[in-house]
């Protein structure tokens, strides 16, 4: 029960750190000055107040204090996967003994028979251990 908990939790972590090593994605920030006013992730950032304005003296504002910056993470793009044939014969005969050696560790054991099944003991006249005064110590 353990180890096929523990199986099934480190196959989900491996699984998850393949998928967050291969994606990509940008966080997007907008700066009013030098304070940091929205950040977003999968999402647009809200602009702040002064730039819901569309007149030529709050677009000048906009150029001088507001910026927007773009942090892109870049996952890995490229997976090499290497057969078997890309390995060096020294790699390939310790692939192929250590295999070998692990199929053949283990046996399957056969489930015993028990030939006794449906006996049934004899009925007890006496309890011959204490008419007797023998007792396991």
């Amino acid at each position: 029960m353990f180890k096929q908990v523990c199986h099934k939790t480190f196959s989900i972590i491996m699984a998850l750190l393949l998928l967050l090593s291969t994606v990509s994605f940008t966080v997007e920030k907008h700066f009013c000055g030098d304070v940091l006013i929205d950040t977003a992730v999968f999402s647009s950032v809200e602009k702040c107040a002064k730039e819901s304005f569309d007149t030529n003296q709050h677009q000048d504002v906009k150029a001088s204090c507001c910026k927007d910056t773009l942090d892109v993470i870049e996952g890995q793009n490229q997976l090499t996967v290497k057969t078997f044939d890309d390995l060096d014969a020294n790699q390939q005969q310790f692939l192929i003994a250590h295999i070998t050696t692990c199929n053949n560790l283990f046996e399957v054991v056969q489930k015993q028979i028990s030939t006794h099944q449906h006996y049934n003991p004899p009925n007890l006249v006496a309890d011959i251990q204490v008419r007797d005064q023998v007792f396991t110590i």
